[in-house]
């Protein structure tokens, strides 16, 4: 009975330390606009919208010996209306091992290959809502049934290498690879992935000249179908940051072919965010597709103003 009392004593004094030693937070974001829009040939409409509001819990900890384990959970919801959207953890639902070699995540997240390119450009609303981009070829986009590996980071390089299970059809193995080079005003990217036939890989740039920043991507989109299976994709973006006030430009093309078919498309994006805090912004944008389909079946246009909160 001493030596259970001595182990018991041991164990409540070393849980505070162990405890300590682990966290979890909750955190997300809610992104809303009232929005003037036109489809096509149809009457205009103001409509309420969502932007890839969400709702997260991330956790981690420190094992010793400079390992970590941590875990992220990711709920999108629509803030328009309250319902839920997609799958309920469907945005992230990962755990992850981490250390001086690097980190072994499994699970589900967002492709590196699309963070390092397409995303990394898209300042003026983090590539949400309806002034996202529509151009982006997302026919290798799998975010689920993975194993991946991240390297740490060597002299401004990173890189993240998946591979996804095909568990049986319909689902087909996944292979996503991406690389990074951050140092000083210079930001560079590239990415390339498979799902079954279908691949596409792309290039970033990203440069920071004071208060204007330049980006800018191109992304080659092949199905692996045969005749008109691939097209280009490239997109340009500016800011100019002064003051709490950010003034943005956007703009995008497609060739026609691969998933989109025989119509190739422009998108403009002009945009304007006010800073009220670190977490908190006001913004307005306009945005305009310009498709080659006939009886502008393809078109769509929206005048927006919102309020993004991150908590």
């Amino acid at each position: 009975m001493k030596k259970i009392a001595l182990v018991a004593a041991i164990a409540a004094l070393a849980a505070p330390a162990v405890f300590a030693q682990s966290s979890v937070t909750l955190w997300g974001r809610i992104n809303t606009t009232v929005e003037s829009q036109k489809v096509g040939a149809g009457d205009r409409k103001v409509v309420v919208a969502n932007n890839a509001s969400r709702l997260g819990f991330k956790g981690q900890e420190d094992l010793g010996g400079g390992l970590k384990v941590s875990f992220a959970l990711e709920h999108g919801l629509n803030s328009d209306d309250g319902k839920a959207s997609g799958d309920f953890w469907g945005r992230e639902s990962s755990v992850q091992l981490s250390g001086a070699f690097g980190a072994v995540r499994l699970g589900r997240w967002t492709p590196g290959s699309y963070f390092a390119t397409a995303d990394y450009i898209s300042n003026h609303n983090h590539d949400t809502g309806s002034s996202s981009d529509e151009l982006y070829s997302f026919a290798t986009f799998k975010q689920k049934n993975k194993v991946g590996y991240f390297t740490p980071t060597v002299g401004g390089f990173s890189g993240e290498f998946s591979v996804g299970a095909g568990e049986g059809a319909p689902e087909k193995r996944s292979f996503d690879a991406s690389g990074y080079y951050d140092q000083g005003p210079l930001h560079l990217g590239a990415g390339y992935s498979k799902v079954g036939s279908a691949k596409q890989y792309a290039v970033r740039g990203l440069y920071e000249l004071g208060s204007v920043i330049l980006g800018a991507y191109v992304q080659r989109e092949d199905m692996g179908t045969g005749k008109n299976d691939s097209r280009t994709i490239a997109r340009v973006s500016a800011m100019y940051v002064m003051g709490a006030s950010e003034f943005h430009l956007n703009v995008g093309g497609s060739k026609a072919g691969g998933s989109i078919g025989s119509n190739g498309a422009k998108q403009y994006t002009l945009g304007y965010n006010y800073n009220l805090s670190k977490r908190t912004k006001l913004y307005g944008f306009y945005t305009a597709i310009d498709s080659t389909a006939a009886k502008s079946a393809g078109d769509f246009s929206s005048l927006a103003a919102g309020i993004r909160h991150n908590f």
